[in-house]
Formats: structure tokens, C-alpha cells, sequence
């Protein structure tokens, strides 16, 4: 059967990678046909040879409410959270309809993971019960549809580190801490395709409110800290490497100063960025050089994220006030001010970028 009656199928997949991405749903409810032929890898990497694809960063971001008469944006005490998506080419904003299970909000503090045209959306709080969510829920970009991924195994945990892994499909997770607030070593594998979770050998170390990335093809477990230790961050970090299934030994003095890692993203460049202390670094050759200074705007920062050589940085001048996006050109180190109409001015608590 042709994808396109009467043309060539190279013909009709260049036609087909032409599609806006919003009109992806529509394309895979079209003929069964299309619908494979989109959901492939192949499909994906063709628009990115030809400068077709687009990104798209979505964020767990608190909900604002109208302040009434004065027009002003209230900013919730107890805020819930909602998922809003960024399209940094045009700056167009808007708001990710939830899946169920999700009605009364997102989880606190849940982590937000992309793996392929899927976003990966496990742990945090129940915004009801305040309790350690074990849910996983996923949804698919070019179906936009929703799906209950299996839960959780093992003890409930929070404040975990995560990333994920293009390669194997799979969502690497470790740390974090039960509900007695004891950090933990162990570690745990989500395949999203299989819906499947697989154990990964304990760390080394316990390691609370920990910073997972992807760098360089290993997943790193960044910094966090031991339950006698209480907030006291570590500058150390472990590696899995997925192929062997291993850790290799712990790497020492990692950051260059002890503090909470959860600014750490990698980028595609190879290095490692960091904003502290009014700056962001890069980590080249094993030594982290200071790079640029971070805008006032943006001194209390909620959120850092890499794509395409740039650095997004969502922050805010003081706690509680509305929060600003900035983005870092990570060749030219210049800055540029991404404008956001008060609804998105609130705070973020996680996210991901998708390229689709």
C-alpha cells in the first residue's frame, strides 16, 4: 500500500516530515500507515538532517490565579503544579492537557524525563495526601495520548536522581529517600517501550537529593548526601555504564565545591553546566571554568536545562517574585530574555526538552 496514492514513498515520507508537529495526531489517526510511519526513529532523525525539527521544553510549572479586580497574578502559598510547554523557536507558550490520575495536579516535586516523542512523568508527592507518589505516567507527542506506566518497585522514595537513555529507551533512576527520610544506594532501570523495570546494582554511597544526567553515553549520579549527614552535600558523583551494567569507581571532588547539585545539566557539546553563586560553569577536562555571570533577574534560580547549545535558565530576583526565562548562548556566551506572559511567570519545579 502507498503512503501516498500516486507518489513514489520517498516522495510521501519527505512530504510526511514536513508536518507541522502539532498536526501529528492527526497524521497517525489519518491510515495505519502513516501512524507507523511516524512513530519510527528514522521518521524523527530525517527532520532533523533537513532543519525540520523542533523542540519543545515542558515544564512542571505552579499554577497562577487572576489576583481580581487589581489584575494582578497571584502566586499560590501551596501552589499546584500543571505541565506548560515552551516552543523556544517562536516563544509560543501553553498548557499540556493532564492525563487521569493527574487531575488534581502533578506530584510535588516529581521528575519530568524525555525518552524519544515520549514524556516520562514518576515520582514526587500526591498533592493531596503529601505522601510518596510511586505513579508512572506517560505521554506520547505524536498520539497525544496518555498511558499508565507500571509503578514504581520497591520502598517509596523522593528526591531521587534520574535521566534517560536514547539508546536503550529507558528512564535510569537512583537515590533519593524512603519514607523514614533514610537515603538510599539503590538504583532501578524503566524501559517505557516494554513498560518494564529492571534492578541496576546498588551505588556505592546513599545519596539524597542527588542529580541524575545522562553525560557522555553514561548515566552520572551527581552529589546528594548520607542520612547522618542531613543537607550536608557531597562533591562526589558514580557512573553506570548501561552496556556493562556496572558502576565505576566513585569520582572525588566531582564539583569543585560542596553544594546542592540540582542546577547540573549536560550538554551536547560534551560538557557539563552549572550555574552557583551568580555563575555558570562548564566542566572541561575535569576542571570547571566560570563561563559567564547569571542575569539578576534570575538570581534565585528554580531551573536549568540544555538544547541545541543553549543553556535555559528560569529564575526569579528574590523568593517569590514572578520568575523570568533566560537563555545562554553556550558558543557566543550572550544572554537573551525569553518574554512570558504572567501566567508563566511562576515558579518550575522540573522538565525536559523533546525534539520532535
Amino acid at each position: 500500500m502507498e503512503l501516498i496514492p500516486g507518489l513514489p514513498d520517498d516522495i510521501a515520507r519527505e512530504c510526511l516530515i514536513r508536518a507541522n508537529h502539532r498536526d501529528f495526531p492527526t497524521l497517525a489517526s489519518t491510515c495505519r500507515a502513516w501512524r507507523a510511519e511516524i512513530r519510527v526513529p528514522e521518521f524523527f532523525r530525517r527532520r532533523k538532517a533537513v532543519g525540520l525539527s523542533r523542540s519543545l521544553i515542558v515544564m512542571a510549572q505552579a499554577r497562577v490565579q487572576p489576583g481580581g479586580d487589581s489584575g494582578s497574578t497571584k502566586y499560590l502559598v501551596t501552589p499546584t503544579y500543571r505541565l506548560t510547554v515552551l516552543e523556544p523557536e517562536s516563544g509560543r507558550w501553553s498548557e499540556l492537557s493532564p492525563g487521569f490520575g493527574l487531575s488534581d495536579g502533578l506530584p510535588l516535586f516529581c521528575q519530568l524525563v524525555r525518552v524519544g516523542s515520549d514524556l516520562v512523568v514518576m515520582g514526587g508527592w500526591d498533592p493531596r495526601t503529601w505522601t510518596a507518589s510511586t505513579a508512572v505516567y506517560v505521554y506520547n507527542f505524536v498520539l497525544a495520548k496518555w498511558r499508565r506506566g507500571t509503578d514504581m518497585p520497591g520502598v517509596p522514595r523522593s528526591f531521587f536522581g534520574c535521566a534517560a537513555s536514547d539508546s536503550d529507551r529507558a528512564v535510569f533512576l537512583a537515590g533519593g529517600h524512603d519514607d523514614q527520610k533514610n537515603a538510599l544506594r539503590s538504583a532501578m532501570a524503566y524501559d517505557v517501550a516494554k513498560d518494564e523495570w529492571r534492578t541496576v546494582p546498588d551505588m556505592a554511597r546513599e545519596r539524597d537529593e542527588c542529580k541524575g544526567v545522562f553525560h557522555r553515553g553514561k548515566f552520572h549520579v551527581i552529589g546528594g548526601y548520607r542520612t547522618e549527614m542531613q543537607g550536608q552535600f557531597e562533591s562526589s558523583a558514580e557512573v553506570f555504564d548501561a552496556s556493562t551494567w556496572q558502576w565505576d569507581q566513585v569520582h572525588e571532588d566531582f564539583l569543585d565545591a560542596t553544594s546542592c547539585p540540582r542546577t547540573c545539566v549536560s550538554g551536547e557539546d560534551g560538557l557539563l553546566y552549572m550555574c552557583r553563586a551568580g555563575e555558570v560553569a562548564a566542566l572541561a577536562n575535569d576542571t570547571w571554568k566560570v563561563i559567564g555571570t547569571l542575569p539578576n533577574e534570575v538570581h534565585e534560580i528554580a531551573y536549568v536545562l540544555t538544547w541545541q547549545g543553549k543553556l535555559l535558565v528560569i529564575g526569579s530576583p528574590r523568593f517569590g517574585e514572578p520568575h523570568t526565562a533566560y537563555v545562554l548562548d553556550t558558543k557566543q556566551y550572550t544572554w537573551t530574555k525569553m518574554t512570558a506572559s504572567d501566567e508563566y511567570s511562576s515558579h518550575v519545579q522540573s522538565g525536559c526538552c523533546l525534539e520532535l
